[in-house]
């Protein structure tokens, strides 16, 4: 798996994953559970992986919705 976005903001990760579920692209968020350890602050980033294979497809997804990749 390869990292594809890296944010703060929840709802980023939620338009992203609905756009890459469109497209038959699986996706997988972690560190969602990182809120428990921090108290539900946002400080920790949450990322979005998706396979290697899909890895070209999906970052051509992100960019052609103007999303910003966190890097």
């Amino acid at each position: 798996m390869k990292e594809l976005l890296r944010t703060t903001d929840p709802t980023i990760i939620a338009f992203a994953s609905a756009l890459l579920e469109g497209e038959d692209i699986d996706c997988f968020q972690m560190d969602v559970n990182m809120s428990i350890l921090e108290g539900g602050i946002g400080i920790f980033p949450r990322r979005l992986m998706v396979r290697t294979d899909d890895y070209d497809a999906a970052l051509r997804v992100m960019t052609d919705n103007d999303i910003d990749l966190g890097r």
